[in-house]
């Protein structure tokens, strides 16, 4: 029997979501979705040109109404963007009608990766410490999901590995 549960993957910034999710969405022969880069597209706008002209409420909020209705979406794959597992509406909807998972890093991998690059908004003028504090808070709303993917020293092929087999395992339950 085939879930019709959607695989989402929720983490912070820089933990390879869209990557991992792009991958297993090929090898599971469905539809990806990444959030962000929906939202960019549908809105003609870079989401660092977003927070600039138009504020993090404004991104929030709609990041809110695009999020939620991807995932009335049947049986696809989603990354979904770094803050948004921390709305209370999305995190709500993800754990009582899909499949969640955190791709997990240690925090000073995560923090060089964010680091090397320029292009996210929150990041961008933040120090290490800055970021470490709110890799800590969001830890505490990820740790949330459904299963937890520890992702140091991991391929990309072992960390799609351990998705799988997970999800395999679900389907079996339901």
């Amino acid at each position: 029997m085939e879930s019709s549960k959607n695989i989402v993957f929720v983490g912070m910034m820089g933990s390879g979501k869209s990557t991992i999710g792009l991958l297993l969405s090929k090898k599971l022969k469905k539809s990806f979705f990444d959030v962000d880069t929906y939202i960019e597209k549908e809105l003609g706008r870079k989401i660092s040109t977003l927070f600039k002209e138009k504020g993090e409420k404004f991104f929030r909020e709609y990041e809110e109404k695009t999020t939620l209705k991807i995932l009335q979406k049947k049986n696809i794959v989603i990354s979904m963007g770094g803050g948004a597992f921390l709305n209370k509406n999305i995190r709500s909807e993800v754990l009582k009608n899909h499949l969640s998972f955190w791709l997990k890093w240690n925090s000073e991998v995560l923090i060089n990766r964010i680091k090397r690059n320029p292009k996210r908004p929150i990041a961008f003028n933040s120090t290490k410490s800055e970021l470490f504090d709110m890799l800590k808070k969001r830890s505490n709303f990820y740790s949330k999901a459904m299963y937890r993917i520890n992702c140091n020293n991991q391929t990309k092929t072992e960390i799609i590995r351990k998705v799988l087999k997970l999800y395999e395992e679900n389907k079996i339950k339901n």
